[in-house]
């Protein structure tokens, strides 16, 4: 969602593998799964098979997690921002380009394959009375919270891709040309955005709509950086993952719906906390209330220790200096010993618990400080919304069950590749 998105609109694509490390990535991915599957059709009734990809980056310093994408023919490759907060894939892209920002490859040369205005495809990007004005094709504009936008046009285009026991597909999937751009506060250079949400024009969706994959995304980032992405429910053991249902209410993104803030294994009394999970959020953002809760929670716990306030470092909101700076969060532990926990009502049952050990809150600062990533959400424009961004996601296995409407996750160790359903958990 990039800090918040105002205005989501829909649309996916999808990966490859491009520079040398990733070429040895793949290779030790076909490895890993050489024999898991004797059939070769390229229509996936056997839908337990999956597309898995690398992931690059880090919450801090580099503050987004991107994959590598190949599209076009021949095929060439693009790095795109993850985001599960949002379905609208789009590249930067020579329409000619009106407007477009810094990137790392050269712009995207669009197919002549136009999505119409009336197929379901644009239709799901906009408002049922939505009226074209170019019937021949469909027009999208996208606008984030942090102030960046993208305007343009929807295109087919062919995406390498490759199953997890080394077959290859090619199918032609939607995605967006964005020829006019303005770079967001949260900018980084990157050549689009790679949405992963719930829309029926994501990508997934549209895997799943030939009888490629089933519906199911899930990402595993890691704390040292890197991880990694998958499509389709054939790399995880469901009996490891801690499962909770989707809002059907909130059904813009993924959301378990309310929750309730625990501190230290304790009812905080902060209740009705709409919470969504976000890849494309860096940080984890709750509401004022909930915010000024924590932080005052946080403080007391922090009195008379040897820990000082250091409003001169503005990496984050609030950071704090120890007698010496720190190296890791490990080191910063013996001060933040709490827990929190977001309790999820489940549809009415016993309530799950989404754990935030002190890994998933903090991070250490270029000057040695400690520093809350945790944010106030109502300050950055996402209203009473509350948001599980990367730093609260990372060492952990999360899953978005399209076709169960569930959201999952377990501890998990997403440096290595998973050679067989169970292997990476911890």
């Amino acid at each position: 969602m990039r800090k918040g998105q105002v205005n989501v609109f829909f649309l996916l694509l999808f990966l490859s593998l491009s520079s040398a490390s990733d070429q040895k990535w793949r290779k030790a991915m076909m490895s890993a799964y050489n024999g898991s599957s004797s059939s070769s059709s390229m229509m996936m009734n056997r839908v337990g098979s999956s597309i898995l990809f690398p992931i690059h980056g880090n919450v801090y310093p580099t503050g987004y997690y991107n994959v590598t994408i190949n599209i076009g023919h021949p095929p060439k490759p693009y790095f795109l921002d993850l985001d599960t907060g949002s379905d609208l894939t789009w590249l930067q892209c020579n329409a000619p380009c009106v407007h477009c920002i810094e990137a790392p490859h050269p712009l995207y040369q669009p197919s002549n394959d136009l999505v119409a205005c009336r197929h379901p495809l644009c239709a799901a990007l906009h408002p049922p009375d939505y009226k074209c004005e170019s019937p021949d094709q469909c027009d999208y504009e996208v606008e984030y919270a942090d102030g960046g936008s993208s305007l343009g046009v929807l295109v087919r285009d062919v995406f390498s891709l490759n199953y997890t026991n080394g077959v290859r597909l090619s199918p032609r999937l939607a995605l967006g040309c964005g020829y006019d751009q303005i770079p967001g506060t949260s900018y980084h250079p990157l050549d689009g955005i790679l949405g992963l949400g719930r829309g029926k024009s994501s990508i997934v969706s549209q895997l799943q709509s030939q009888g490629l994959v089933r519906n199911v995304v899930g990402h595993c980032l890691s704390g040292r950086g890197g991880g990694f992405l998958f499509f389709g429910d054939g790399l995880y053991d469901s009996s490891h993952v801690t499962w909770t249902s989707m809002s059907q209410e909130f059904t813009k993104y993924y959301s378990p719906g309310s929750a309730e803030l625990h501190f230290g294994g304790k009812a905080t009394g902060i209740k009705n906390l709409i919470v969504i999970f976000d890849s494309g959020s860096s940080y984890t953002y709750l509401n004022s209330q909930a915010y000024q809760a924590l932080t005052l929670l946080l403080k007391k716990e922090l009195s008379g220790r040897s820990l000082k306030e250091a409003p001169e470092d503005q990496t984050l909101p609030l950071c704090w200096k120890g007698r010496k700076p720190f190296r890791s969060v490990h080191d910063a532990k013996k001060y933040f010993k709490t827990s929190l926990a977001l309790a999820f009502a489940n549809s009415g049952r016993r309530k799950t618990q989404f754990e935030l050990h002190p890994e998933a809150y903090l991070i250490i600062s270029n000057k040695g400080n400690v520093c809350l990533g945790i944010l106030n959400g109502t300050q950055v424009g996402l209203q009473n919304l509350n948001v599980i961004g990367d730093i609260s996601m990372q060492d952990r296995m999360v899953v978005y069950d399209n076709e169960k409407q569930v959201i999952g996750w377990s501890p998990a160790n997403c440096d290595h590749l998973p050679r067989f359903k169970s292997a990476y958990y911890m």
